[in-house]
């Protein structure tokens, strides 16, 4: 029987990631606080007026010290605290206190590529990297068989996702596209399998490239899929240890 392993949202985009105990999912949204700001870099046009792709936005695919980026979020006060290996410790509003963070990151980026200028925010919608409000879910086992495969530990944070699951065989998860599935008291459907991009090459301890993730799906699966996006079909609250049941 497959269960939540752990839950995570990534309240910037491409910067960080924040594990929970518990969330409230709701119908048509992103899990709350996931990707709720993202980092538009100097040759973007996105202004937070509405959903804009990810080639607007610093990401770890092009810059992979990003994916060392851990985050915590209080919601009372709506700042955000982001520790890296290589940077002090920052927390600060990404609505009014953007200047501190760009600072902050600007050791971390790369000269020859495009640098960050501004936080964006589009009021009611996370900016996932689907044009639809998406949840992410990863199936562990599958991370387990890969990195077998690969013949190298794989952490399941490469992957960036909302929901990891345990008790699934590996690879299983394919077979809930187009299908509805339970957790807790929350409904979601299973839209499509996740393509993959370079950010999961990087290490998300060090932020170092390290693990060809994309070549071994591409060689030992046939395709670069991994992970499953879902939306939120009915509103529910979903506990770590909950089980998954398809409908």
């Amino acid at each position: 029987m497959a269960t939540v392993a752990a839950l995570w949202r990534h309240p910037i985009k491409g910067h960080g990631r924040e594990t929970l105990d518990r969330v409230t999912l709701t119908e048509g949204q992103t899990m709350p606080f996931d990707r709720r700001w993202a980092i538009a870099h100097e040759s973007a046009r996105a202004d937070g007026s509405e959903w804009a792709p990810c080639a607007e936005f610093s990401r770890g695919a092009k810059v992979p010290a990003l994916m060392a980026i851990d985050a915590t979020t209080d919601e009372a006060t709506g700042t955000v605290t982001l520790t890296h290996p290589d940077r002090p410790d920052l927390t600060f509003d990404p609505d009014t206190e953007a200047r501190a963070f760009l600072d902050w990151v600007r050791p971390l980026m790369p000269e020859n590529r495009a640098q960050s200028t501004r936080i964006v925010r589009v009021e009611g919608r996370g900016m996932t990297d689907t044009d639809f409000p998406s949840i992410s879910l990863i199936n562990l086992a599958s991370n387990d068989a890969l990195a077998e495969k690969m013949g190298q530990d794989l952490s399941p944070l490469r992957w960036r996702g909302n929901i990891h699951l345990t008790g699934l065989p590996a690879w299983a998860e394919f077979d809930w596209v187009g299908k509805t599935i339970r957790i807790g008291t929350a409904e979601l459907e299973v839209r499509e399998p996740i393509v993959r991009c370079l950010a999961t090459t990087a290490n998300p301890a060090t932020g170092e490239r390290d693990a060809d993730t994309l070549g071994a799906l591409k060689s030992f699966c046939g395709h670069q899929d991994f992970g499953i996006y879902a939306v939120v079909t009915k509103t529910g609250d979903i506990t770590t240890g909950d089980t998954v049941e398809p409908l």
